[in-house]
């Protein structure tokens, strides 16, 4: 991250602290809900088989500059899917780069070519070890392996969805994180019980496990991705919420933080790491700041 964008995220965090600011500072872009694959913990999976036109993605990305968001993902379904006129995500992510996004991210499920190194951070997601990722997103994983194998100049970072099918897998994700050559990190979320995916939710026990395994994991040196004091208030389940400083846009329409705050009760059990610690960050938590100056720094 270039030193003057560092910096004016920082003045932007001072005065969201300050003057309990509640102003977007990153957004994400459904850029469609087609997907290739139907894995069992998503409910949001090719719902309408649209796909957002080149111009209304640039219009929405201006839309967000304007008011001042700075970290920009785009996100499916399956992002790399995208397409529209002969354009395609890196077309995408050139154009926010141009407008003056300070990190353009996108997340992917792995199985189509990855060498896309306009992204500031490519999210790939690895849902544990080959039996436990296979079992959720089927047979992918020697696919996303080889695609992984091939990807040059990117900065990758797993992206894993703990749920009841892979939470004990966590030591193992890591050691693969560390070693692999193409990848540079690798970020947690915990399930989100959307409707009909509930059987995949961790229970309170599970959790605990869980989060120990990855806190044992940052304490051994692991490239982790996500703040220890987020992970505790995760278990606590005591945040600010809906977090502000996040926006998601599908179809034109917005959501604040995540799409999970139009179904009643489940923002209660968010599962989104990333949400928790923009709540704690925004909120002044010394802690967090710590831990983000010490982790964000080291990945982007």
């Amino acid at each position: 991250m270039k030193s003057r964008h560092f910096l004016s995220l920082a003045f932007f965090g001072f005065k969201t602290i300050l003057f309990r600011q509640k102003k977007p500072i990153l957004a994400t872009i459904i850029l469609t809900d087609s997907c290739n694959l139907s894995c069992r913990h998503c409910a949001v999976n090719n719902i309408t088989g649209r796909m957002l036109s080149y111009r209304d993605v640039l219009a929405e990305m201006q839309a967000f500059y304007r008011e001042g968001v700075r970290i920009l993902f785009f996100c499916g379904g399956e992002t790399l899917l995208w397409q529209d006129g002969g354009k395609n995500i890196r077309d995408l992510m050139k154009e926010a780069k141009k407008m003056g996004f300070y990190l353009v991210n996108l997340v992917t499920n792995g199985t189509l070519e990855l060498n896309i190194p306009e992204a500031d951070v490519l999210f790939l997601s690895l849902d544990g070890n080959r039996e436990s990722h296979n079992l959720i997103r089927g047979d992918t994983y020697d696919q996303i392996m080889r695609n992984l194998n091939r990807a040059e100049n990117c900065n990758i970072c797993i992206y894993m969805a703990v749920n009841k099918l892979n939470y004990r897998h966590i030591e193992e994700v890591c050691q693969q994180a560390k070693e692999h050559p193409h990848l540079r990190s690798i970020s947690f979320n915990f399930h989100t019980p959307y409707p009909g995916t509930e059987s995949l939710t961790l229970d309170a026990e599970e959790k605990r496990v869980a989060v120990a395994a990855i806190k044992k994991m940052i304490v051994k040196g692991m490239p982790i991705f996500n703040l220890p004091s987020a992970l505790d208030t995760y278990l606590e389940n005591h945040w600010s919420r809906p977090c502000h400083q996040c926006v998601v846009s599908e179809n034109k329409q917005r959501y604040l933080c995540g799409r999970c705050v139009e179904i009643d009760g489940l923002c209660r059990q968010c599962g989104y790491l990333f949400a928790v610690e923009f709540s704690l960050l925004c909120a002044g938590n010394p802690r967090a700041i710590y831990e983000m100056l010490r982790t964000y720094l080291k990945y982007i």
